[in-house]
């Protein structure tokens, strides 16, 4: 699928033309400069031809920005990656030495540009947009991406400049894929472990927390797995959460877990699991999606010959009754244990995804329901007939008995225990049914 970029400095309007352009807020839009740091993915469609859209943070230099470096990078890696840029500059403020700047590199590169003058939201600011022919980049669209002036005869320019899709590529479009999101506090390594994964500086990481702000989803396809891999904000507690931006990034981390399949909850070593790990775990068990928890800076602990083991066991008492999940001890930085973890959150994944047929279900549970059936409640038995997996995204049971109302939880865990001893189910949480015949 073709790409198109969209670079400029900051608070042109980026985000809000990348937000007009895939059709949902899927970037965080504030007056503030500098608030996307990340390459954004997302996809637009305009007269039958869909592209790839790429988000970039504003190219600046010799500004107070401690990110401003890591951010250049991001800018220049999406422009090699793309078929065409759209370089967005702003009428109000004129033609900015930041401008002349991304021109020169724009020219440089040898990409096609088209240039798009953003803010203009009445006929007299069209005059203002003339000036920018100095950049020497031909030819200027006239746009307002907060209400959407001008953007259809952009688009139109967008689809005749893309190179032709081949006939091939389309034919074999990828079916969807499932969902793996790294979550966890900030500051644990979410983004170093999204970059080592992918084995390029996907995003920026530095030792401050807050520094990833919105989810950023990227297809991982190597080692004969593919997945979209989705790095988020770091999520805290709500009194710790002052700035409306940080506010919105974590609100797009719950979505990111709510979309997902499988969450990999990454904790500190060094603070062990804490409230916070403890309810976004929460958060992961109530949305009904697969997990996998790792330890990241496992280098920075004294170790002893128990110290992993005792761990483990801390860590399966907090998050007791469903602690059948997979824990895997990381140092990120040394590159400790990083496949493991990949395999055991595509592991989960073929767990959370499983179906088993009905009769191979009815063989295994029955026998051992009816040696030990359920309790009797007020004289009255309780006889289960029949047993299925319901035909939901995560593992469901319904189990069919003539009296469903007087079955209590703790037969529920039973039944669940016996599930899992029988078939794999590790990292999925069991949602089961008592249901009348």
């Amino acid at each position: 699928m073709a790409l198109v970029a969209i670079v400029g400095r900051p608070n042109v309007g980026k985000s809000t033309l990348f937000n007009r352009l895939v059709g949902m807020r899927q970037a965080i839009v504030d007056e503030t400069a500098g608030v996307t740091r990340d390459r954004h993915y997302g996809k637009c469609e305009w007269c039958g031809r869909e592209f790839s859209v790429v988000d970039t943070g504003g190219y600046t230099s010799n500004s107070d920005d401690i990110f401003e470096e890591e951010i250049r990078k991001q800018v220049v890696l999406a422009v090699e990656e793309s078929d065409l840029v759209l370089f967005m500059v702003e009428a109000q403020t004129g033609i900015t030495d930041y401008d002349e700047e991304i021109a020169d590199m724009l020219r440089r590169s040898g990409k096609e540009v088209i240039l798009c003058v953003n803010k203009i939201d009445s006929g007299e600011k069209m005059y203002d947009a003339y000036q920018f022919y100095a950049l020497g980049l031909g030819e200027l669209f006239s746009i307002s991406a907060a209400n959407g002036g001008g953007t259809g005869d952009l688009l139109d320019e967008i689809t005749r400049r893309l190179p032709e899709e081949d006939a091939a590529t389309k034919a074999d479009e990828h079916p969807e894929l499932p969902h793996i999101t790294i979550v966890g506090k900030p500051n644990v390594g979410k983004s170093s472990m999204t970059n080592a994964l992918l084995g390029t500086e996907r995003n920026i990481v530095t030792p401050l927390a807050g520094t990833t702000r919105d989810s950023i989803s990227t297809l991982y396809n190597k080692f004969g797995y593919e997945f979209m891999l989705v790095d988020t904000a770091g999520m805290r507690k709500k009194s710790k959460v002052h700035e409306d931006l940080e506010f919105y990034s974590v609100m797009r981390a719950i979505r990111a877990i709510e979309h997902s399949d499988v969450c990999i909850l990454m904790i500190d070593a060094q603070t062990g699991i804490e409230a916070q790990d403890m309810a976004i775990f929460n958060l992961i068990q109530k949305n009904r999606k697969g997990c996998v928890i790792v330890v990241n800076k496992w280098d920075a602990v004294e170790k002893d010959t128990n110290t992993m083991r005792e761990y483990v066991e801390g860590i399966k008492a907090r998050i007791a009754p469903f602690n059948d999940i997979p824990i895997i001890f990381t140092s990120v930085i040394n590159k400790q244990r990083i496949m493991n973890v990949l395999e055991e959150a595509m592991h989960v994944y073929g767990n959370y995804s499983r179906k088993i047929k009905t009769a191979e279900l009815n063989d295994a549970m029955l026998p051992e329901i009816e040696n030990f059936p359920p309790p009797a409640w007020k004289g009255k038995y309780i006889k289960v007939k029949y047993v299925t997996q319901l035909p939901t995204a995560f593992p469901c049971f319904a189990f069919f008995c003539n009296l469903p109302q007087y079955i209590r939880d703790p037969y529920k865990r039973f039944i669940e225990n016996r599930l899992r001893e029988k078939f794999d189910f590790t990292g999925c949480p069991l949602t089961i049914y008592f249901r009348q015949k």
